[in-house]
């Protein structure tokens, strides 16, 4: 399961334009609370199968996925 957690940003943006360019399917949370109740302090958090990835992260893994 995928999820990503966004908040709009550019950077955001460019993790769901990967997403999509690669047809990977995944849920999208935009609600702010629960990204706080997870304790994330910034935005883009891509979530994959319980692995929390930040940006670099989530680019790392979208390269070789």
């Amino acid at each position: 399961m995928i999820v990503l957690y966004t908040i709009g940003c550019p950077q955001c943006l460019v993790l769901e334009k990967k997403l999509d360019m690669k047809n990977i399917k995944y849920d999208k949370v935009t609600d702010e609370s629960v990204m706080v109740e997870k304790g994330f302090m910034s935005a883009p958090v891509l979530e994959v199968d319980g692995i929390e990835m930040n940006f670099k992260e989530a680019n790392e893994w979208l390269k070789n996925n």
